[in-house]
C-alpha cells in the first residue's frame, strides 16, 4: 500500500491508464530570417484560436459545474492577454530564429525556473495553469495530440500520471452518478471515462484537484515515482479519502474496496435525497445550513443541494476573472443575479477579499514578507476608497431584489467597525441623493478571522447587526501557523483546544446578545466538528453546497443532550489528538455510516 495526498474523496478499482508528460520537447527547427514573421504569424494564430477555445469552455464550464471552476478557464485566457507571455515566445522566435515549439520550451523554462523559488506552495501549483496554457497552443501547432488510446476507452480507468492539467481534467467524467450536488447528469455523458487520478504533482489547491472535486472523481497526488512503478493495465485500488493507493491487490483488498465503492456511491445517492427536507434535530430545532458561492449559477446549485440559503457570496473572484475592473453596473447586475437565483433566502455578500493569494492586477502590489498577514482584505479600503464605494453602491442597489446582507471580512478592531459602518452610510446617501430608493434594510455584519477580534468580540457586538466566523483563518491565526505550508500544517487542525475554547467564547457572547452567528470554513462541513459547536450553541453553518446532504443528515440525528454533553467534555480536554479521538468515536456512534464518508471531514 502507498499512501499520497487525499485531494479529491471517493473509492475506485479499475485499470490504470499511464500518461506520460505531453510536453516532450523536440528538437529545434532553426529558422531562416525570411521565415520568421510567418513562424510568428503562426504563434499569434495560434493564440487567437486558443483564446476562443478557452472562451468557450469558461462559458460551459461555467454553466454545466460553476463559476469557480470557469474562473480557471478565465484565468487561462488572461495569461494569453499577457504582453510580457506573448513578449517572450515572440522574442525567442526572432532572437533565436527558433520554431514557435522551441520557443514555448524555452518561455515555459524561464516560468518554471522562477516558481521553483517561490516558497509559496499555493503559487507553485500555478505552474500547471502555465503548463496547461502552453499544451493547448502546442497541440494548436499540431505538435502533439493528446493521448488517442484514452479518447477511444469505453472502460473507466484509474489515471496515473505526473500531473493532470485542468484542461485534461475537464475531459474526465466520472464513472459513476456520484457528482457535486446539482452536477446536471448530461455534463459527464460526454468524455472520457475516469474512475479515479493518481499523480506525482499537484495538491489539494491545485486548480486540477478543484475540478476533481467538482466533477466527484477520487484523486490522490503526492506519489513521487508513481509513474515508474504502474504501467497501464495494472490494477489499482484506491481511496481519495485517505490517500492510500494498492497496485496489483490481492483478492481480498480487491473485494474490500469494491465494498466500499458500493457503500460509498449508495450513501451519496441517499443523502442527495434529503435536499426538500429542513434541517432539523431530534428534538424538533431548526439547524440553517447555508451554502458559500461565487456565482449565480453557484447559488442555484446549492439550492437544489438543500442549502437555506447563500450564507457567503465571495464577490472577489468577480474581479478575479476579470480582465479589467468591473465597473458599479457589472456590478449591480452580477450581485442582483446571485440573489434572484436564491428567491426568497437570505444572501449574505461578503465585500471584497483580495490579497494573499488572491491577486488582480489593477491593484498596486507590494512585496511583503507574510501577505496573509499584511496589506489586505478591508485594509485596503483606506487606500481605494472610491473602488469599495463603487463595490458597496452596488450591493446596496441590488439588495432590493432580495434579503440581503453585507459582510466586512477580516476585522481586528472597533476602529475599523466604526469606520466602515460610516462608508456604507456614504455609499447610501450618494445613492440616495442619486435618486435610488432603498426602501429594504441591508443588515451588517463582520468575518471574526483575526484572534484580536473574537477576543473583544463583545466591544464589536454594539455595533453589528451579525456575525460570521471565517474558521480557516481564524485557526491559521490563532495557531500562527500557515494551512499551506506542510512542515506547519499539522498545527491548524480544527480539533485544537485553543481553537474550540475561542469558538465557545465568540458563540456565548453572540447568543447573549442575540446576534446571529455563522460558521463558514472548512469546519463548517465536517460532522466531527459540529458536535461539540451544535452543544455551545451554534445553530447555523455555511459550506460547500457539496457538503449540505451530509451535513443535513448529521443534524436529523442530534438532540441537545447529546450536544450539551459532548461540548462540555470537548473543552476539558487538553490536546487535539484527545479530541479528535473522542469526537471521532462519538460520531460513529450516532452516526455509523459517516466512515463511509471523507473522515477527514
Amino acid at each position: 500500500m502507498k499512501k499520497g495526498v487525499p485531494v479529491s474523496p471517493g473509492i475506485a478499482v479499475a485499470r490504470a491508464f499511464c500518461i506520460d508528460n505531453l510536453l516532450v520537447r523536440r528538437e529545434p527547427s532553426h529558422l531562416d530570417v525570411t521565415a520568421l514573421s510567418a513562424e510568428i504569424r503562426r504563434f499569434e494564430d495560434a493564440v487567437v484560436t486558443v483564446g476562443s477555445d478557452l472562451d468557450a469552455i469558461a462559458d460551459r464550464v461555467s454553466r454545466q459545474i460553476g463559476e469557480e471552476e470557469a474562473a480557471i478557464f478565465r484565468a487561462h485566457r488572461l495569461l494569453l492577454r499577457d504582453p510580457a507571455f506573448v513578449g517572450k515566445v515572440k522574442s525567442a522566435i526572432c532572437n533565436r530564429q527558433v520554431d514557435a515549439n522551441t520557443a514555448l520550451h524555452d518561455t515555459l523554462d524561464e516560468y518554471a525556473t522562477l516558481f521553483s523559488h517561490i516558497p509559496n506552495e499555493y503559487l507553485q501549483e500555478r505552474m500547471a495553469d502555465i503548463r496547461d496554457v502552453i499544451t493547448r497552443l502546442l497541440t494548436h501547432l499540431s505538435l502533439h495530440s493528446p493521448p488517442k488510446a484514452l479518447q477511444e476507452s469505453s472502460e473507466a480507468v484509474i489515471v496515473v500520471a505526473p500531473e493532470v492539467l485542468p484542461s485534461q481534467a475537464l475531459s474526465f467524467v466520472a464513472q459513476t452518478p456520484v457528482l457535486a450536488p446539482g452536477v446536471p447528469e448530461h455534463s459527464r455523458r460526454q468524455g472520457i471515462p475516469v474512475a479515479g487520478i493518481i499523480t506525482e504533482r499537484g495538491g489539494a489547491t491545485g486548480h486540477a484537484a478543484i475540478l476533481a472535486r467538482a466533477l466527484g472523481i477520487p484523486a490522490v497526488s503526492g506519489l513521487k515515482g508513481i509513474t515508474q512503478e504502474v504501467h497501464t493495465g495494472d490494477f489499482i485500488a484506491m481511496d481519495g479519502r485517505e490517500g492510500h493507493v494498492y497496485i496489483n491487490p490481492g483478492p481480498e483488498v480487491e473485494a474490500a474496496y469494491r465494498k466500499l465503492e458500493r457503500e460509498y456511491v449508495n450513501l451519496s445517492d441517499s443523502l442527495i435525497s434529503n435536499r426538500d427536507q429542513e434541517a432539523r434535530t431530534r428534538d424538533g430545532e431548526r439547524i440553517e445550513l447555508l451554502a458559500n458561492v461565487n456565482s449565480a449559477a453557484d447559488a442555484a446549485l446549492a439550492l437544489r443541494a438543500g442549502a437555506s440559503g447563500v450564507g457567503l457570496y465571495r464577490t472577489e473572484f468577480l474581479f478575479i476573472a476579470h480582465p479589467t475592473v468591473p465597473d458599479e453596473e457589472e456590478q449591480f447586475h452580477a450581485y442582483r443575479q446571485v440573489i434572484e437565483a436564491a428567491p426568497n433566502r437570505t444572501v449574505t455578500i461578503r465585500t471584497l477579499d483580495l490579497g494573499g493569494d488572491k491577486q488582480v492586477p489593477y491593484f498596486e502590489r507590494h512585496r511583503e514578507t507574510n501577505p496573509f498577514m499584511g496589506w489586505r482584505s478591508i485594509r485596503l479600503t483606506s487606500a481605494y476608497p472610491e473602488f469599495f464605494q463603487t463595490q458597496l453602491r452596488a450591493i446596496l442597489r441590488a439588495a432590493r431584489y432580495g434579503q440581503v446582507e453585507i459582510l466586512f471580512p477580516m476585522i481586528s478592531t472597533l476602529d475599523e467597525v466604526q469606520r466602515l459602518k460610516k462608508t456604507l452610510q456614504r455609499a447610501r446617501q450618494s445613492l440616495l441623493k442619486a435618486g435610488e430608493s432603498l426602501e429594504h434594510p441591508v443588515p451588517f455584519g463582520i468575518m471574526i478571522e483575526v484572534p484580536a477580534a473574537a477576543l473583544c468580540i463583545d466591544n464589536l457586538l454594539d455595533e453589528v447587526d451579525f456575525v460570521s466566523i471565517g474558521s480557516n483563518d481564524l485557526t491559521q491565526y490563532l495557531m500562527a501557523a500557515d494551512r499551506d505550508n506542510p512542515k506547519v500544517a499539522h498545527l491548524c487542525e480544527p480539533f485544537s483546544p485553543a481553537l474550540l475554547r475561542t469558538l465557545n467564547h465568540v458563540i456565548k457572547c453572540c447568543t447573549a446578545r442575540n446576534k446571529p452567528v455563522t460558521l463558514c470554513g472548512e469546519m463548517a462541513g465536517r460532522p466531527r466538528c459540529y458536535l461539540p459547536l451544535y452543544g455551545m450553541g451554534l445553530r447555523r453553518l455555511s459550506m460547500s453546497p457539496a457538503f449540505v446532504p451530509s451535513m443535513k443528515e448529521l443534524v436529523q440525528r442530534l438532540s441537545l443532550e447529546v450536544g450539551q454533553e459532548v461540548a462540555d467534555r470537548v473543552l476539558q480536554m487538553r490536546t487535539a489528538g484527545e479530541i479528535q479521538g473522542y469526537l471521532t468515536k462519538k460520531i460513529r456512534q450516532i452516526w455509523p455510516e459517516v466512515s463511509i464518508l471523507d473522515m477527514r471531514r
